[in-house]
Formats: C-alpha cells, structure tokens, sequence
C-alpha cells in the first residue's frame, strides 16, 4: 500500500440516547452520538410491534382466504 493516503484510523466512543456507550474505530477522530442502538432498539430487544393500520392486515387474509397458491 502506499504511505500517507489512507486516513487515520483512532478509537472513539459512540453515545445512544439510551445512554450505552459503545467503543469502537472511526476515520472521523472525535466522539459522536447515535440515535439508537443494539440495546434500545425494538428489532433486538423482543419489543417490535407490527403496525396494523386500520385493520389492513385482516382484511388482507380475510380477502384471500379462500385462494390456494397456483402449483
């Protein structure tokens, strides 16, 4: 590799609003913050929800209940 194109490579730390800190390596060189993380976020936690607005969802099955897949 060539000397002196790449930029530096420091630890920094990045803050969620959750309040975990997480260590990691960046090109940016300064401490930044996040908005969310592995810890609050609903996907990882258990806690997602499946937003059914206005009943779409059962109407969807209530619609194509009777179909079979094509073979």
């Amino acid at each position: 590799m060539k000397a002196e194109i790449h930029p530096n490579y420091t630890a920094v730390v990045a803050s969620c609003s959750c309040g975990n800190k997480i260590e990691t390596a960046s090109t940016l060189g300064q401490d930044f913050h996040i908005d969310i993380c592995s810890e609050c976020h609903p996907f990882y936690t258990g806690k997602q929800k499946v937003a059914d607005t206005g009943g779409r969802i059962d109407r969807f099955k209530k619609r194509f209940a009777g179909r079979t897949t094509a073979k």
